[in-house]
């Protein structure tokens, strides 16, 4: 048996529209119908698109594009008066002023002729916008439907914008008025490793300093455009000696960050925290992902998916530690982290559903610090406000989450990958609990998400937690 419909959509037949008769619609102008109607028109004038350029030609920001507000016109006529099985005849608008973000739109068509022997209406159309202002102003011309229709309203997909450059901007405007800091780079012997770092560099983010072979690396800048002129490198022929160079710098205070090249993880992390680096502190190192995900309101810190395997509940404290000083870095004063498990409920048959409940308890005594702690949560129930509802899960921290402490690497790991290649969400990466911040990414990363992961250890390097 089909569902039954609580909507439907219905038209006005010729005879039924009156002479003066209207309808209207109200919307307000995000800056995801900019951007949808871009996409969908090809129309790609930067007065819509890019807020800087808008200001230097006399706007505030960016502005709609005119039809943007045509095609609510449209709406009206097909969806509404007339409705179903209206045929557009012609349509004549003049526009009269911009429409700005935030601006609320009102669209008015009103029939001011009608033509029994072609069935044809003239409508005035008109918007205004919350101030009384008249945007646009014209007429339409419609042929109108003779036979009554009502049907169902139709189910739409639903549709995200992925704006990542947008949201890229955003991630790097955390560090805005910082001054760049010099991080150690260690074998940038591939395009993302060594671009990453140099793009970086000239957003302001870092001075990079090259440790690897220096004929390979002037060969790949040559090879991808990029200049090396004036960047300090550090001639290295083996993986495992630049490595232990870079450490070396960072040990000795002539860099304040690290960054991993093209090389093994094992062969730089294993450099990094031996004992002769120099650069254990008291805190256990430990990886935070920073993921800026499209459907999510903020970005979500994903701890440890790359360097701790099966942390122990100890091991836990101070990977939850880690992950709380760079929300704080970040500007969340009292980040919500979200203790993720299978199930919401504790049982001694899931190891991480009591280390859960007992780290909540280390936080209501303050052996954690700094944060609100809620878990055993299952990762709908940490991420959805819907999700926890249904399952009567009530929490200041279920349903909007900073932070998510995963039971082992192996989880986090497949979480954050998933996030990025299924949702595509921007990944930035980094390692906590060293004397210096160490920009850990995977050599399958973007220049992009590596230039992200330079600005989050700017942030560090200057905001100095605990735990660096």
């Amino acid at each position: 048996m089909s569902a039954v419909a609580t909507e439907h959509i219905e038209n006005r037949t010729f005879d039924e529209i009156q002479l003066g008769q209207s309808a209207r619609l109200t919307r307000t102008l995000r800056l995801q119908d900019i951007q949808l109607f871009a996409v969908a028109s090809g129309d790609l004038n930067p007065t819509h698109l890019d807020s800087d350029y808008a200001r230097d030609v006399g706007f505030a920001g960016v502005v709609a594009h005119s039809m943007w507000g045509g095609t609510l016109v449209s709406s009206l006529l097909g969806s509404s008066l007339p409705g179903p099985g209206t045929v557009y005849r012609s349509q004549n608008l003049r526009f009269l002023a911009p429409l700005s973000l935030g601006d609320t739109l009102t669209v008015t068509v009103t029939c001011r002729d009608k033509h029994a022997a072609t069935h044809c209406v003239t409508m005035s159309c008109e918007g205004i916008n919350q101030d009384g202002e008249r945007i646009f102003e014209g007429e339409a011309e419609v042929i109108a439907p003779t036979v009554k229709v009502r049907k169902p309203v139709p189910e739409l997909p639903e549709v995200t914008v992925n704006d990542s450059q947008r949201r890229y901007g955003n991630l790097i405007a955390l560090t805005q008025g910082l001054s760049p800091i010099r991080i150690g780079v260690a074998w940038p012997c591939s395009e993302d490793s060594l671009v990453g770092p140099l793009q970086a560099r000239d957003e302001g983010l870092v001075i990079p300093v090259l440790v690897g072979p220096r004929a390979r690396m002037e060969r790949l800048a040559a090879q991808y455009g990029a200049s090396l002129d004036g960047v300090e490198i550090v001639d290295a022929e083996f993986e495992a000696d630049a490595a232990k160079l870079a450490a070396a710098l960072a040990r000795d205070g002539r860099v304040d960050a690290l960054m991993k090249g093209s090389l093994h993880t094992d062969t730089f992390m294993g450099a990094v925290v031996s004992r002769d680096a120099g650069l254990r502190t008291g805190r256990r190192v430990s990886h935070v992902f920073v993921a800026d995900v499209p459907t999510y309101p903020r970005p979500l810190l994903i701890t440890d998916a790359a360097i701790n395997i099966e942390p122990t509940l100890e091991e836990k404290v101070d990977i939850l530690q880690n992950a709380i000083e760079l929300a704080q870095a970040m500007g969340i004063t009292t980040p919500r982290v979200a203790i993720l498990s299978a199930v919401e409920m504790v049982t001694t048959k899931i190891r991480s559903t009591f280390e859960a409940a007992a780290l909540c308890k280390m936080g209501d005594r303050g052996q954690i610090r700094g944060a609100l702690l809620d878990g055993p949560l299952a990762f709908d129930n940490a991420i959805s406000m819907l999700a926890a509802k249904a399952k009567g899960i009530e929490s200041e921290v279920a349903g909007r989450a900073d932070i998510l402490l995963v039971p082992d690497m192996e989880a986090g790991n497949m979480l954050a990958k998933q996030l990025h290649y299924l949702a595509g969400a921007l990944l930035a990466g980094v390692v906590l609990g060293a004397r210096v911040p160490i920009v850990l990414t995977s050599r399958a990363d973007t220049a992009q998400s590596r230039s992200i992961s330079c600005a989050i250890a700017q942030l560090l390097a200057h905001k100095k937690p605990v735990s660096l």
